[in-house]
């Protein structure tokens, strides 16, 4: 053999050797993430997800990959976001996040573990038989917001009293969601006296169409309902409030950081943290249906003092004490 073989042979060597490595190393698990909206809207989410995938020993990019979808807010698209998500036979399935994503990763496939994050009961919504023992192959974490109605109700109440009736936005298009929260809020209503009108919106159009009515209904005040699709549109309801000078009570403390007045509800992104962990538990082994459906627990109370200026309100002292946070 002369030396320009040699040379040859010893370079192709060299080529093939990382490639053989390459191809016995083992295949990286891979998580499918269903959002109903754009990632831009979940960047605290998606923080709190990995930060729980961490805890449970996986890190995006080096022992585990995330395929994502998003919907856009076109809920139709879920059957062929979750097909090619089946196709993959990817690991798990985050569903992200309420009930509507939720069902149809369910309806999508039997076999693929799937960690969902929503609001109101899964048992009454079909998605597990028990928060116990959840049976199947779905498990997750969901919120206590049909339980938050009334306390929500009370809140807005305390801070205008005069109000000669208040109004309560739902999304009839998620009907698990809003059916349940608007009868709860409307019993509590009718025990306190207090007048309430239920308004629905769907899209931006309607929006814009709810606000617009309040001033027809005698609304002072406004009640927002847990959502997914509301909750892509913050800056859009804070504005709409703002235009319309009306007092409005939001579920999450991102509405009161992004300028509304009052957020009563849970941390969702600390629900995010519990479904990342879910997740990665799952992809070492552990099957959803011996992981309980976790309760979101941490109830917070935001106050943003600069907007009851602005609207000319006065926060009663005993509110701003029990406040976990006031924003000025």
């Amino acid at each position: 053999m002369n030396r320009r073989e040699f040379i040859t042979l010893l370079g192709g060597a060299a080529v093939a050797w990382p490639l053989a490595a390459r191809a016995q190393q083992p295949a990286v698990p891979v998580i499918g993430l269903l959002g109903t909206e754009s990632p831009d809207l979940y960047a605290a989410r998606l923080r709190m997800f990995r930060q729980g995938l961490r805890e449970s020993g996986y890190v995006e990019g080096r022992n585990v990959a995330i395929e994502y979808r998003w919907a856009e807010g076109h809920y139709d698209r879920f059957p062929a976001l979750l097909a090619n998500l089946v196709s993959r036979n990817v690991a798990v399935i985050a569903a992200f996040a309420g009930a509507p994503p939720a069902l149809a990763a369910k309806a999508a496939t039997t076999t693929i573990p799937i960690v969902f994050v929503t609001a109101g009961d899964p048992i009454a919504m079909g998605l597990v038989a028990s928060l116990s023992r959840p049976g199947g192959n779905i498990t997750g974490v969901t919120s206590m917001a049909v339980e938050l109605g009334p306390k929500q109700l009370e809140v807005v109440r305390e801070l205008v009293p005069t109000a000669p009736a208040i109004a309560l936005l739902v999304n009839p298009d998620t009907p698990a969601n809003a059916g349940p929260f608007a009868r709860a809020v409307e019993a509590a209503a009718a025990t306190r006296g207090i007048k309430l009108h239920v308004l629905h919106a769907r899209n931006d159009f309607d929006l814009d169409a709810a606000f617009a009515a309040l001033p027809l209904v005698g609304a002072g005040a406004l009640m927002i309902g847990s959502d997914p699709f509301f909750n892509s549109r913050v800056e859009q309801l804070v504005t709409l409030a703002e235009r319309h000078r009306v007092a409005t009570i939001y579920p999450f403390r991102e509405y009161a950081v992004a300028g509304g007045l009052l957020s009563y509800g849970d941390s969702i992104v600390g629900a995010y943290r519990i479904a990342g962990a879910y997740a990665g538990r799952i992809v070492g082994g552990e099957k959803p249906s011996d992981l309980p459906v976790q309760q979101s627990t941490k109830i917070e109370l935001i106050v943003n003092l600069k907007t009851a200026n602005a609207l000319g309100l006065t926060v009663p002292l005993p509110l701003l004490v029990r406040a976990d946070e006031v924003i000025e």
